[in-house]
């Protein structure tokens, strides 16, 4: 099912390869699916692409402001696929061609604290007929698939004994 909430933000169309991001000003939720730019700031074989899928972490936490723990997401099946790798099934993301022409995998070993600078939500509409605001993807991952995914950021930080108590 998809959720979408609208919203002022950017110049341009959703995904497109001219598009200036407009950062997140809030704090998202625990679960959400944002677009977060590694483009600068970060070497091979750190993260260095834009625009990468990532699942928010973190909570607000008191004493860090504009910032957020998050994973990445990854098109691309892992080879092998390991205890910190898990396939998000297709309902659980934004009804877009490119959440959806291939499975999603939580990359568990790549785990990121990053400023809002850097996260923007995902579009997936240009706007809302009534109101003319650009159409955002809200929805978020549930209880279960956190609880997974929590798991396999454990075992990317090889702390995978402490799984059974999450």
């Amino acid at each position: 099912m998809q959720t979408a909430t609208t919203a002022k933000r950017g110049t341009c169309r959703p995904h497109s390869v001219s598009c200036t991001p407009m950062p997140i000003t809030i704090h998202p939720k625990v679960g959400q699916i944002l677009l977060c730019d590694f483009s600068s700031g970060f070497k091979v074989p750190e993260m260095v692409k834009s625009g990468r899928p990532v699942v928010v972490l973190s909570p607000t936490m008191k004493g860090r402001p504009n910032l957020v723990t998050v994973v990445a997401l990854s098109t691309e099946p892992p080879d092998p696929v390991m205890p910190y790798h898990l396939e998000l099934p297709r309902a659980a993301l934004p009804q877009l061609s490119r959440f959806q022409e291939r499975p999603s995998w939580v990359k568990g070993d790549m785990v990121y604290t990053v400023g809002f600078h850097r996260l923007e939500l995902v579009r997936v509409g240009k706007r809302d007929p009534r109101t003319g605001k650009r159409l955002y993807f809200t929805q978020r991952l549930g209880r279960e698939h956190m609880r997974q995914i929590y798991g396999c950021v454990l075992h990317g930080l090889n702390l995978g004994h402490l799984v059974p108590h999450i």
